[in-house]
């Protein structure tokens, strides 16, 4: 297994499905761990359970203050930042663009594209103090592809691949190492309110389909090593079985 001894992550949405999964991973992997969400009784039952390298940290990453916040507690409490995971995200509101709530709509642009942005924002200058760092936000084939009833998702994503596209041009050459994790269908609760939607093709796979957050999990892990450099400035994406026998080897 990958090892990141030494190093501290910030994983956001790590209350459950991806994030409670990186974040085992991440522990088993010698890191350093700040879980963030907004529900500070799941986050900090969390890090009970997965130790003293762990602290749990309330966040609401629509708010930059917020975020900054949570930065200055990952190195006040650990000494560094070296790998940020913005997983925090939504798929509501699941709707037609003539039907979809408009404060809903922007609910999700906040969560899914400014707080990617807030979170980068906020972890730039302590990174780059440090001589480099990894930046990974959680992306989709929804960022390509469109889906009827994903009006904001599908655009939320497509911007969250821009805003790394960015990143990459303008950090690289500063040691930050900017990646997207495309996981396909994870069998999570964001999975469910599809299913329960009905609404496209998606809502119709089968439960067994959807990969377990475990394999994402891992994939994160490697992602935050020199073994993903190969990938810098791009796309992970879990569907395929070269890739699998990489990250699970």
């Amino acid at each position: 297994m990958d090892r990141l001894d030494g190093k501290t992550a910030i994983i956001t949405g790590a209350s459950r499905g991806i994030g409670a999964a990186a974040a085992r991973e991440y522990v088993e992997a010698g890191a350093n761990v700040v879980l963030a969400a907004r529900s500070a009784l799941e986050i900090e039952t969390l890090s009970n359970e997965l130790g003293a390298k762990t602290a749990a940290k309330t966040c609401d990453v629509t708010d930059p203050a917020s975020v900054q916040n949570l930065v200055d507690f990952t190195v006040t409490t650990f000494g560094g930042l070296d790998v940020l995971i913005n997983n925090a995200g939504t798929i509501d509101p699941i709707s037609r663009l003539e039907e979809v709530e408009i404060p809903a709509w922007d609910k999700l642009i906040d969560i899914n594209v400014k707080g990617v942005f807030y979170g980068i924002r906020a972890a730039l200058p302590i990174m780059k103090k440090q001589g480099g760092g990894t930046i990974i936000s959680i992306g989709s084939g929804a960022a390509t592809s469109a889906l009827e009833g994903w009006s904001a998702y599908c655009a939320s994503k497509a911007a969250v691949h821009h805003l790394h596209s960015v990143l990459h041009k303008e950090e690289g050459e500063y040691g930050i190492r900017s990646l997207l994790n495309s996981p396909g269908t994870v069998a999570t609760d964001m999975q469910k309110a599809i299913r329960e939607s009905g609404i496209n093709k998606v809502s119709q796979i089968p439960w067994e389909n959807h990969i377990p957050a475990e394999w994402v999990g891992k994939t994160l892990v490697w992602m935050a090593t020199a073994a993903s450099d190969a990938h810098l400035g791009g796309v992970v994406a879990l569907r395929g079985e070269e890739l699998k026998d990489l990250v699970t080897r």
